[in-house]
């Protein structure tokens, strides 16, 4: 079983993309879920270079309509973010959508479907951006820099589940 994740982007206009991201955890969804349900493991998936905090105190109680607060750093120049839960569906889905953040919208899917041999996650990503329509040269920096994050968190996961893949390494 591969563990890499499997990255798509749709460029739709005016600074639009969807994002999906599908990897694939050999671990069952009742280990997978609970992870993703502690918004204290937000830090762990995220590469270091973001200096992602989560401000909101832990542990936060996650259900339909819970806010988490956020900050972080790009190239130095901080950021808060603030989610809402939109969708909580355990151990099959949730929903978080951005209320205040560096975005115009984010709104992140992120569902857990039992396989055969664990869990298939899939991370889907509407998002757009603030600067349109000055955004095109933007919007490619972004759709990098997203890759980067999702293959980081992608390793990470794997790391926080135990799972080692011989030849696998964090990117």
């Amino acid at each position: 079983m591969s563990t890499a994740p499997a990255i798509q982007h749709t460029r739709l206009p005016q600074g639009n993309g969807v994002l999906e991201v599908v990897t694939l955890l050999p671990r069952p969804v009742d280990e997978v879920f609970p992870f993703f349900a502690d918004a204290g493991n937000l830090q762990r998936i995220t590469p270091p270079e973001l200096s992602f905090e989560v401000l909101t105190p832990l542990p936060v109680s996650m259900e339909l309509g819970t806010l988490i607060e956020y900050r972080l750093r790009l190239f130095g120049v901080p950021f808060r973010w603030r989610t809402r839960i939109q969708l909580w569906d355990p151990p099959h889905r949730f929903l978080d959508e951005q209320i205040d953040g560096p975005y115009r919208e984010w709104i992140h899917l992120h569902e857990f479907e039992p396989t055969l041999e664990g869990t298939r996650m899939l991370d889907r990503v509407r998002y757009r951006l603030p600067l349109h329509p000055f955004s095109g040269p933007v919007t490619a920096f972004v759709r990098r820099r997203l890759d980067r994050i999702f293959r980081f968190r992608a390793g990470a996961i794997l790391d926080a589940l135990g799972v080692s893949e011989p030849g696998r390494t964090r990117s």
